[in-house]
Parts: structure tokens; C-alpha cells; sequence
């Protein structure tokens, strides 16, 4: 018996509104027959270069249209989409793409230049493919020449608990995890999210988060599912988000809070028509209510959404849809994550994975069909993190009487800066490499514009001189940009446990003291 298959929107665009749009990009606009064609040759092409159903397919590039086609085309073709963090280094971008096994990589014009020094650091990489608006560079495909000259095929089926992507997001260890997503997990949170209500039917919805992002890429489906034209941006600039709603007239479109502060701080934000806005959704990071209530005074069409959740739950895990923002009561409902979607049980734990009682802080525990397959190539990762038929997410926070979720902290000291996770293991490993550091510890610092930002402080070997620019220098060589440190306080020595642990929410307690630069 057939489940969930996330190329079902495609035969339904295809069958039920042949003419209607599903992408635009610029000036570039595919009806749904147009894309379903394209999808199928660009599938053909694959397959005829080797890809079976649960191989791995990588795309390294900014959003485009052509970036949702490698989406559909891969899952038609019967494999896995690895969207590669354009944010990385390359030396995190290989990793992902040897770790994976990964032959086919796509990349855009931005990232030609990235191919030959990835095929180096991962041989595994037989075929790479130029997704661009030019010729393709030498030992490269062109994109374009693959669907033209490509048979169409039909799609292969791949439906229900059959893996349909690996998203590789930060670990503790240092090294990212890849996190293996089903098509019924996917579908799954596409639908159930829809269900909870607070966004924009069938009206065009406007890509702004990346799609290497579980927020990006789940979004596509959401939008496919109501069949909502897909408008897509590169990559999020506030004027041109305000410009686009105005000429498409999006109806729906999902941020994190640093890029809704940007848009209200925008200065065509009061001459821009923003009328046709009826839902904009938000999450990935915290948000203060302050920020929210400006907002909602700034663009009352839209009704207001937060997501919370996680790469291993496909992403979403509850919501607070725009009839909890309004109203008695609401003061106390914006302080939290919202309630469980339909398709999410939450229970909160203590350390020994025991019920908690209402309002009282643990880790927040999930269940439900959205549940990753595991992390590839973790066993003993997957077995932590899922056990019982329950997910541990690692964060902390409480439910209250009335059912909200709370979130309050992040058991795996995790810094959320921009939208995006980093992890202070990582960054310490990285930074622990650097010539005349001794020791070093890495924390969440509140920050205006990121909402959080790394801080670093370091212990410095005796006569060693570390100046902030060095180490985002040294560590830009083994990371990406954005989770190099962007302030830094040096120590004699880090606060330490009996046990020799550091106690970092001593660390934290210093920032509002420490002197920083």
C-alpha cells in the first residue's frame, strides 16, 4: 500500500491546473506543466548518470528555481536530496559530500568555482553539474543541456518510510550529523503544519530562508502541497522581499526575527503595499515581544505564526497560529512556542528520562510520524537521541497548565545567531587548534542584530598575543564565517567543576561585566 509521497503535488499541479504557476524567479515564470516536464527530463538524466533509488544527489548553491526543479527531479528519480550548506567552509562542505557518499554534486555559478577544491577533498564526486545562466566550466555538465537533451521518465514511486533527504546539521562532537528525513516524515510536518492554520492557502508564497535549511526545504513542500505558486529570492534582502510582495502579491512567506527586524528597519517598508500579506510565519530562533508587536502594528493583514521544532522532527514540533497572538491572554501565549501540531506528543523529562510536573523545566521530549529514520552512519547517536519511540531534542523548557510549550534554554549549549545553529562544541574544537590558545570555551551572547552571537573566551598560553581578528581568521579557515566568534574575552583561567567540566552559565554571568572586543 502507497504512504505519503512528496512528489504527489507534482502529478496533482500537473493533472488538475496544468496552466497554473509554480515557480518564478526573476522574470522566469514555469507553469505547472512546464515544471513537471522539466522535472522528469532532469530526473532522466540523472538516472542515465547512475543515480538509483537512496542515492544521494547534492546541490551547492543560493535558492532559484532551479534549485526546487533538483529538488523534485531527484525524488522523482529515486534519490536523496543533500542540500550543502552554502554557509560552510570547504572543508565542512566535503565532509558532507565523502560522509554521504555522495557522486553527483549541482552547483550554481557562485559556487563553479568551489568544484574543482571539493572534488579533491572528496573524490567520491564523479559528476558535477552547472546549474547556471552561461556556458558550463570545463569539466563541468550544463543543467540546462541535461533537460533538453534528457528523456522524460516516470516517477519512481518512492513513497511512505523510503529516505527522501539527508540534511547534515551541527553535532556535539564537532562534526555535522547527517539527518536522515523519509517522505512521510516530510510530508507529514508539510501537512500538519498546514492544518494548524495561519498561512497563505493558495496564494503565492515568497522564499527568503535558504533551502540547505530544514525551514527552506520544508517550505517548498508546504507551499507544493497548497499548491501556491513558488516565488523564489537568492538569498534574503529586505528590499527586494518588500518589492516582491508588493508585485507578486505573496500571501505567505516564513522568516527568522533578525530578517523581520531588517524589514521593519527597512525604509520602503511605509511606501511598499504589503496588503496582500495574510500570514507570515517565524521561527528558528527566539523572538522578543517587542519586535512582534511592532510587526503585527506594521502589517495588520498578516496574522502572525510561530514554529518551533528541529531538523530531526521534519522540522515542526508546535505552533502558535495567529488566534494566540490576539486577545485575553495573549501577553502570557507570546512568551511561549504555541501547543503541540495534531501530529506531535511533548512530554518534558528530567535526566533520567522520568515525567516532569507542569511548569516545571526538562528536556523536551517528542513524538510522532515525523520522527527522522536516525542520523546516517550514528548508531549509537540515533540510539541517544530516539529511544522508546520518542525523540530528546536536547532543549530545555516546560509546558504550562493551558498546554503552551515553553522553551527556556538549549541542553546541547547551542547558540541560535541569525536563524542558525552552531554549536559550541565545533567552534571550540576549531578554535583549540589555533597556535598560543590554551583553553577556550565558547557561549551564547545576546546580540541586537542576531538575536545571539558567539563569544569566545580564551585562555592564552604564556607570551601568546590573541586579538579577535586572529581568531576569526584562524577559525574561518576551519569553519564557516558565521560561526567564527564575533566577541572575545580573554582569561587567566575557565571556571571548572569537580569533575573538570567548565561551568559555562558562570561564563555567561561575566558577559554583563567582562569587557569584551
Amino acid at each position: 500500500m502507497a504512504g505519503l509521497s512528496l512528489t504527489q503535488p507534482l502529478l496533482k499541479a500537473a493533472w488538475e491546473r496544468p496552466e497554473g504557476t509554480f515557480t518564478i524567479f526573476g522574470e522566469r515564470r514555469r507553469s505547472n506543466l512546464d515544471f513537471v516536464e522539466r522535472v522528469r527530463r532532469l530526473a532522466g538524466a540523472l538516472r542515465a548518470r547512475g543515480v538509483a533509488p537512496g542515492d544521494r544527489v547534492a546541490m551547492l548553491a543560493l535558492n532559484s528555481d532551479r534549485y526546487v526543479e533538483y529538488v523534485f527531479a531527484v525524488l522523482w528519480a529515486g534519490g536523496v536530496v543533500n542540500p550543502v550548506n552554502c554557509r560552510w567552509s570547504p572543508r565542512e562542505m566535503a565532509f558532507s559530500l565523502e560522509d554521504s557518499g555522495t557522486r553527483v554534486l549541482i552547483v550554481d555559478d557562485v559556487f563553479a568555482a568551489y568544484a574543482a577544491e571539493l572534488r579533491g577533498l572528496a573524490p567520491n564526486l564523479t559528476h558535477v553539474i552547472h546549474a547556471g545562466d552561461g556556458a558550463a566550466p570545463t569539466g563541468m555538465e550544463s543543467f540546462e543541456a541535461l533537460i533538453e537533451g534528457a528523456a522524460p521518465v516516470d516517477d519512481a514511486g518512492r513513497n511512505g518510510d523510503d529516505w527522501a533527504a539527508l540534511l547534515y546539521t551541527g553535532g556535539t562532537t564537532g562534526r555535522p550529523k547527517g539527518v536522515m528525513l523519509s517522505h512521510a516524515n516530510i510530508a507529514t510536518g508539510a501537512l500538519a503544519v498546514s492544518a494548524a492554520g495561519g498561512h497563505g492557502g493558495d496564494a503565492p508564497g515568497l522564499h527568503v530562508a535558504p533551502f540547505f535549511h530544514i525551514g527552506g526545504i520544508g517550505t517548498i513542500f508546504q507551499f507544493a502541497f497548497r499548491r501556491a505558486a513558488q516565488v523564489v529570492t537568492p538569498g534574503f534582502d529586505a528590499g527586494e522581499t518588500l518589492r516582491l510582495v508588493e508585485k507578486e502579491r505573496i500571501g505567505d512567506i516564513f522568516v527568522v526575527p533578525t530578517m523581520l527586524r531588517w524589514l521593519l528597519d527597512h525604509p520602503n517598508i511605509a511606501r511598499r503595499d504589503l496588503s496582500s500579506l495574510i500570514s507570515i510565519r517565524y521561527g528558528a530562533a527566539p523572538i522578543d515581544t517587542t519586535l512582534l508587536a511592532r510587526a503585527m502594528k506594521a502589517i495588520p493583514t498578516a496574522g502572525f505564526t510561530q514554529l518551533y521544532g528541529q531538523t530531526e522532527f521534519s522540522p515542526v514540533v508546535t505552533c502558535l497560529p495567529p488566534k494566540d497572538h490576539l486577545g485575553e491572554g495573549a501577553e502570557e501565549r507570546l512568551t511561549s512556542a504555541g501547543r503541540p501540531i495534531a501530529t506531535a506528543t511533548v512530554r518534558i523529562v528530567d535526566a533520567e528520562r522520568r515525567d516532569v510536573a507542569v511548569g516545571q523545566v526538562g528536556e523536551i521530549a517528542v513524538k510522532g510520524p515525523q520522527i527522522m529514520l536516525g542520523y546516517w552512519n550514528r548508531p549509537e547517536e540515533t540510539a541517544a537521541a530516539v529511544a522508546g519511540g520518542w525523540l530528546f531534542t536536547g532543549d530545555a523548557g516546560f509546558m504550562d497548565a493551558g498546554g503552551y510549550l515553553h522553551v527556556v534554554d538549549r541542553v546541547k549549549d547551542m547558540i541560535v545567531s541569525g536563524g542558525e545553529n552552531v554549536y559550541s562544541a565545533e567552534v571550540e574544537e576549531a578554535l583549540s587548534k589555533m597556535p598560543g590558545v590554551a583553553g577556550c570555551a565558547v557561549v551564547a551572547a545576546k546580540d541586537a542584530d542576531w538575536g545571539e552571537r558567539v563569544h569566545a573566551f580564551v585562555v592564552a598560553v604564556g607570551g601568546a598575543e590573541i586579538t579577535l581578528e586572529a581568531v576569526r581568521t584562524h577559525c574561518r579557515e576551519w569553519i564557516a564565517g558565521y560561526k567564527a566568534p564575533r566577541s572575545l574575552t580573554l582569561v587567566d583561567a575557565l571556571p571548572l567543576s569537580p569533575t573538570g567540566k567548565v561551568l559555562k552559565h558562570e561564563l555567561r554571568a561575566r558577559l554583563v561585566e567582562s569587557e569584551t572586543v
